[in-house]
């Protein structure tokens, strides 16, 4: 039995001890993927299009026996581009440390050691896999990347600094997920930062881009300056910085200027703190005194308890919408109360319910960095920028009690803000400009067409109608002023043209107004002037001229105005050529007579056409008492032609003209 037993126990524990061999030989290389969730990836951020990503502990040593896998994307149909910012692994063979990165159909890597890594890759897929493994070793950062789709072939990494670049203005696209990774930056926006400093860190401290979603930058560099002053914003804290060569600022969209407020009047709270001090004077913490650029006290609640039912607020009116892009924050201000807001959420409104400013990628009410301490600033932006009238600053944590001051920044709200709304009054006078416009130019191509249908010098506008002549008060009319036509001289009046047809014996003067309207263009002298009158009772028109005198007219002075005077007699020599047994001679001017309509003198029209052979050719005008002082014309009688001397015929010095120079002097 005994050796039985013995016998019978060899065989079991050579079982077990083989059994155990086996198990450890199988359970070895299992060991790192124990421990694979999580275990070597560290700082991971992915958006959309963009993210970041390293080895656990980065930048510090990644640790032992880690495999971290992650797959990364982008949108269907782009390609990815990736960026090695670094890359530390203490293998020189890649056989236990390696990063490598597989898609579908291809297999970049693995990497490692001192060899050669390509700082960028574009993959020819919009999806590939991260992995990253370590086995047994001393040292080693591990990995940084980023990546974008290949709509940002500028992409850089979280580790760029200004200092990199040459060019004095440049543009690249930061990826999501900057914030947290290890580096300094100094100074701030508005004076800028010096050029060691991370350029997208430095653009999320500036409130440039989000870290949740990164962007594009666009950078000025300048002369450096003396000394950086840093400050703690969204969530970056910047450090005080010594003299550079050169700094970089950002170039923004310009809404960022402090949006002014009256205190007493914009401001109030949901309750106030009233302190009695050593001298039982009452100092009251009222929400006026929260506006960041006022001395004193700020705005302190009246219950700084932490209870989660009631929420302290602090509330601006701003009086308007407004774009609201920042806000920056201090505590107490007070060396001795040392009271400051940890933490707070923004709520906003414009006319209805409150809403809560949530975060862009998880949607979630976002909690915003307060202060670290009662007397430094703190500023956060608003990524994308608040619409509204009324802000709500509600406090989550605190030191000791809710003390703080205010100030907000943005700009007017711009046309494009609410396409929807007030498209309509930008695009409805557009378009009544537009329809007056081609109304006008409708007008003028009727009326265009209506001048060339109707011209002024058409038949129809020459009639001695008195309606006609107002109508077309400058239509050029053939001899209108003075014309006198025959019967028995037709065919010679449709040569000459001077004559039209239906035209009364002696053609009525335009007028507008009471003056006497002469031809334009004529190089006669005007008639109603004394001179010509005068000139006129010395000597008949039909006597030999003057010496030293044209035999018609004397030309016109450059200062006169260009008048003609009308002729109203005939030439001896233009009787001969217009023959006629029955024809009329022209009654010459009586001495003494001015044409002017003023006196009341007129033209007197035949009251029927030409009379029969052997009767007078025109009645004297009727007799009232005394004779007309002047009369403008007297009608000739045909019985005894020759009793005026203003009918006489002209003196030989004057020969016969012929057709053609009588046509010209008419």
């Amino acid at each position: 039995m005994v050796a039985r037993a013995h016998g019978g126990h060899a065989p079991d524990g050579a079982a077990r001890r083989g059994l155990l061999a086996l198990l450890l030989a199988v359970s070895a290389p299992l060991q790192p993927r124990a421990e694979e969730p999580g275990n070597g990836c560290g700082h991971i951020v992915t958006y959309q299009d963009s993210g970041t990503m390293t080895s656990k502990n980065y930048p510090r040593t990644y640790p032992n026996h880690t495999v971290c896998e992650k797959t990364i994307t982008v949108p269907k149909g782009k390609q990815l581009i990736l960026r090695l910012g670094d890359l530390d692994i203490e293998s020189q063979t890649c056989a236990s440390d390696y990063l490598l990165f597989t898609s579908s159909s291809n297999q970049y890597g693995p990497y490692c050691g001192s060899m050669t890594v390509p700082r960028e890759l574009l993959l020819n897929t919009s999806e590939v896999t991260v992995h990253f493994k370590s086995g047994s070793h001393i040292s080693g950062r591990g990995f940084l990347l980023t990546y974008a789709s290949s709509d940002h072939p500028d992409l850089i990494t979280c580790l760029e600094r200004a200092s990199h670049y040459l060019k004095t203005e440049y543009s690249k696209f930061c990826p999501a997920g900057c914030r947290d990774i290890e580096g300094d930056i100094s100074g701030n926006v508005v004076d800028g930062y010096r050029d060691t400093s991370l350029l997208c860190k430095a653009a999320i401290h500036a409130g440039v881009i989000a870290d949740e979603l990164g962007g594009q930058i666009n950078v000025l560099q300048h002369k450096g300056i003396s000394r950086y002053e840093g400050i703690l914003a969204n969530g970056v804290l910047s450090k005080d910085g010594s003299l550079s060569d050169k700094r970089f600022l950002f170039t923004t969209n310009g809404c960022s200027t402090s949006l002014s407020l009256e205190p007493d009047r914009q401001i109030r709270a949901s309750s106030s703190w009233k302190w009695a001090n050593e001298i039982e004077d009452q100092v009251h913490w009222a929400p006026g005194q929260a506006q960041l650029q006022d001395q004193g006290p700020s705005w302190d609640s009246a219950d700084s308890s932490q209870n989660p039912e009631y929420r302290e607020w602090l509330e601006i009116d701003l009086g308007e919408k407004k774009k609201i892009t920042g806000i920056r924050t201090t505590g107490s201000t007070q060396s001795n109360f040392n009271f400051y807001v940890k933490s707070f959420v923004i709520n906003f409104k414009n006319n209805s319910k409150w809403k809560t400013y949530k975060g862009i990628v998880n949607k979630e009410e976002k909690v915003f960095q307060g202060n670290s301490n009662f007397r430094d600033p703190v500023q956060n932006n608003f990524i994308p920028p608040i619409v509204a009238r009324y802000v709500r600053v509600v406090p989550r944590k605190w030191h000791q009690r809710i003390a703080m001051k205010v100030e907000l920044f943005g700009c007017q709200i711009t046309q494009g803000r609410t396409q929807g709304i007030n498209m309509a009054t930008v695009i409805i006078p557009l378009v009544l400009l537009v329809l007056l416009f081609v109304g006008m130019v409708i007008f003028a191509v009727l009326r265009k067409r209506k001048k060339k249908g109707n011209p002024y010098g058409s038949v129809k506008t020459q009639k001695t109608d008195c309606w006609k002549q107002i109508k077309y008060p400058f239509a050029r009319h053939q001899s209108a002023e003075f014309t006198i036509s025959y019967n028995n001289e037709k065919e010679m009046t449709q040569k000459l043209d001077l004559i039209t047809n239906d035209m009364a014996d002696y053609q009525q003067p335009l007028m507008i107004g009471t003056g006497t309207v002469t031809r334009k263009g004529s190089t006669f002298r005007p008639m109603d002037t004394e001179v010509d009158i005068l000139a006129g009772s010395s000597q008949g028109h039909y006597d030999c001229p003057l010496p030293g005198r044209h035999e018609y007219a004397l030309p016109l002075a450059n200062p006169e105005p260009e008048y003609a005077t009308p002729i109203v007699e005939r030439h001896l020599a233009r009787a001969h050529t217009f023959s006629s047994p029955d024809g009329y001679r022209v009654p010459g001017p009586r001495p003494l007579h001015k044409h002017s309509l003023s006196a009341g003198g007129g033209y007197q029209t035949p009251p029927s056409p030409a009379p029969a052979r052997g009767t007078p050719g025109y009645d004297k005008p009727k007799a009232s008492g005394t004779a007309p002082a002047n009369p403008d014309y007297l009608k000739p009688q045909l019985d005894n032609p020759r009793t005026d001397s203003a009918y006489s015929a002209p003196g030989d010095c004057l020969k016969p003209l012929n057709q053609t120079a009588m046509t010209a002097l008419l």
